[in-house]
């Protein structure tokens, strides 16, 4: 002690008061100890002569003093301690707090112990504190584990003699190790993966039996029978055990305590727990809360898959690591067929069940190290590391072979396809951005070539894609600014030359792109939703045109305009048509639309009543370039058409072909049979015509009569053959 008179006066006051007070070296050897703490401990009051801390204090080992005490030094936390008592008297419960010395310490002490005696209330105070830390590492957000480590760790530090343990239970009924801090990592090895059961311990038996379970002694009770050896290898002699619900009302861990001799559980540990076990909850059902926010952020809600924000990050990952590596890969996006139906004729409901089924289909076909992902409604995209060109083009078979076998919805059978575009790593991009870009692309190849195959992305389709922007970006420009326009061509009666009426045909020249044919924006007006606004536009042209030349007594009867199959999906045609020609003072037998082959044979309800609605009207119905799709009679039968237009394949060589001369007969034949009036295009020579004619043809149009021509070129034409 120190030999000064102040420190020895303040030395003899601190023995004199009512304070326990110990000076501790780093051993955990008691270096000093006051004459009030050594009456407590029922020693002379002489002191002894540098006993350890396990001379004093049940359960406390010069061990768990370097492990714990001494960690807790700088944080001055309390804990509680066990003082044993002379007499065989039980052992008196002591609150321990680290200090900073007042005064040099003796000799080797390196921390001073002020103790007082522990009563119930000292006892909240503890637990409070406890609950305070806990909840603080919960709502920081620290790891499960973590926070659970804290835990056994304040409660140890509370209870000294006590080894404090959690273990989670999985969907599977086994245990995995989250905190066993005071137990060497071996047990927690030992009994990872364990089943939980009727007999398995302490633990395993209460999340078995949704119930605390109580053993005084291990080496007794059969319910560690499988589990005794292991137990008693680590000196654990008694365990209880408390279950831990989730917010669903399954176990989903347990907390434990342990001792090291045979005993039931001291009533303020009883106390302890009850918190602890409140504790376990509230961090287990906020690691709940946190897995499920991460799957609504991370993961499609309908499929399980990754989304689109996940699959963006582990591409990314899987790029920088081939790059990186110097290894290739391949991304692959994928499309169902024809999707759209499923949800219009059957709902959303079972759109969604579909996608679930099949997602599960097409996730058996990648490997474990692949990233399959919803990407889009019915678009999923995959990343294929190492994966070769000739590799990712295997997978996409393997993923068509998946899709083969029809599914069952609503008693319905279906049998869907995927459309597939591959693009590779780095020869196709080093960036996300750009190899997603050319699978699209490479995607909508394989939907242009007749869906269910895949295709590879090549540099030319990227050039077309850009070529396709610039149209649309044109288009959209052109519609707003006035810039399309009408050409009109005539048609006439074979028998006497008499004009049956005019075709209404769309022209559009660009400043920059100069003219281009229908053929090549109208697709590009149907892929981005430009089309119905263009047929919107040419029917309410045409008709304005009708009106004005009937207005000043021009000799044109009627007037054909061409209209999307898409328009009839996704828009009221015969509303429109009714508008237009009421106020355009029209009547239904001046307009006669044209449709394709497509729109007859689509299984499609709304499009069948708007072309009933209009042939009830009394607006002609005409089947354009009939002969070139998939024809089927049938919807002759069942559809109000009223005429065909035999495609200008079929005349061009009429002259000299007979097999051409057959199918152009056959055609008009059909036509007279079922009462249709039938219209050869592209006719340009007289061999034609004379042919056409001798073959019952009644109207005709081509250049042989007229190219088409603008509004006023044509009025010159009809002049013309009006003096002629």
């Amino acid at each position: 002690m120190p030999a000064t008179p102040d420190a020895q006066l303040l030395c003899d006051a601190l023995d004199s008061a009512d304070l326990g007070l110990i000076w501790v070296d780093e051993a955990g050897h008691v270096r000093h100890a006051s004459r009030n703490f050594m009456r407590w401990a029922g020693a002379a009051a002489d002191g002894v002569a540098t006993p350890d801390l396990q001379h004093f204090f049940e359960g406390l080992s010069p061990l768990l003093w370097r492990e714990q005490l001494q960690a807790e030094q700088e944080a001055g936390r309390s804990v509680r301690l066990a003082l044993r008592q002379p007499y065989s008297q039980p052992p008196m419960p002591l609150l321990a707090r680290p200090l900073r010395p007042l005064l040099a310490p003796p000799a080797g002490a390196i921390t001073a112990l002020l103790l007082a005696p522990l009563d119930e209330r000292s006892e909240q105070d503890a637990v409070a504190g406890l609950q305070r830390e806990v909840l603080e590492a919960v709502a920081l957000g620290r790891p499960l584990q973590v926070v659970m480590d804290l835990l056994c760790r304040r409660v140890e530090a509370l209870a000294p003699d006590v080894i404090c343990t959690v273990l989670a239970v999985d969907e599977s009924g086994q245990v995995q190790p989250l905190a066993a801090p005071s137990l060497p990592a071996s047990f927690s090895a030992a009994i990872k993966g364990a089943p939980i059961g009727p007999r398995a311990g302490s633990c395993g038996t209460a999340a078995w039996r949704r119930a605390p379970v109580e053993v005084s002694d291990i080496g007794r009770d059969p319910l560690w029978d499988d589990y005794r050896e292991l137990a008693q290898s680590y000196e654990l002699a008694a365990c209880w055990s408390n279950p831990i619900f989730t917010a669903a009302d399954q176990v989903g861990a347990t907390f434990a305590l342990y001792y090291r001799e045979p005993r039931p559980v001291a009533p303020f540990h009883r106390r302890m727990v009850e918190a602890c076990v409140q504790l376990c909850q509230v961090a287990l059902r906020h690691e709940e809360h946190q897995r499920q926010i991460e799957r609504l952020a991370y993961y499609d809600g309908i499929t399980g898959l990754p989304n689109r924000s996940l699959f963006a990050d582990r591409a990314q990952q899987a790029l920088q690591l081939a790059l990186r590596k110097d290894t290739p890969g391949a991304l692959l996006l994928l499309d169902f067929d024809r999707f759209k139906t499923i949800n219009d004729s059957l709902g959303h409901a079972s759109g969604d069940q579909v996608l679930k089924e099949l997602s599960q289909r097409l996730l058996a076909q990648v490997r474990d190290t692949d990233t399959l992902a919803r990407v889009g409604g019915d678009e999923f995209a995959a990343v294929l590391p190492g994966c070769s060109a000739v590799d990712a083009m295997h997978v996409a078979d393997k993923l068509h072979a998946a899709l083969h076998e029809p599914l069952r919805v609503q008693g319905v059978e279906l049998k869907l396809s995927a459309s597939i575009g591959i693009a590779t790593f780095p020869a196709d991009g080093q960036e996300l951005e750009s190899l997603l870009k050319n699978a699209d692309i490479a995607m909508y190849e394989a939907k242009r070539s007749g869906r269910n195959c895949s295709r590879y992305f090549l540099q030319a389709m990227n050039r077309a894609l850009d070529e396709r922007l610039r149209i649309e970006s044109a288009l959209r420009r052109a519609l707003s600014a006035g810039e399309l326009s009408l050409h009109f061509q005539p048609k006439l009666s074979l028998a006497d030359g008499a004009l049956v009426g005019v075709e209404a045909l769309l022209r559009w020249t660009d400043a920059e792109l100069g003219a281009l044919s229908p053929d090549t924006f109208i697709p590009v007006a149907e892929e981005c939703g430009l089309v119905n606004a263009l047929d919107a536009w040419v029917l309410e042209a045409a008709c304005a045109q009708l009106s004005n030349w009937l207005a000043r007594a021009l000799p044109v009867p009627n007037i054909a305009v061409n209209v999307s199959a898409l328009r009839f999906y996704q828009d009221d045609v015969a509303a429109h048509v009714g508008q237009l020609l009421v106020r355009h003072r029209l009547e239904p037998r001046h307009l006669t639309l044209e449709v394709t082959e497509r729109l007859m044979l689509d299984d499609n309800e709304q499009a069948r009543q708007q072309l009933r609605a209009l042939d009830a009207m009394g607006v002609r119905l005409s089947v354009d370039d009939f002969g070139t799709g998939y024809s089927s009679l049938s919807y002759l039968k069942r559809l109000p058409v009223r005429e065909l237009k035999l495609d200008k394949s079929f005349v061009r060589d009429l002259e000299r072909d007979a097999d051409d001369r057959a199918l152009a007969s056959a055609v008009i034949g059909i036509g007279r049979a079922l009462g249709l009036s039938v219209v050869a295009e592209g006719v340009e020579a007289e061999g034609q015509q004379q042919a056409l004619r001798a073959a019952g043809c009644e109207t005709a149009q081509g250049y042989l009569y007229a190219r088409p021509q603008t509004a006023a070129e044509f009025e010159g034409w009809l002049r013309q053959r009006s003096r002629a």
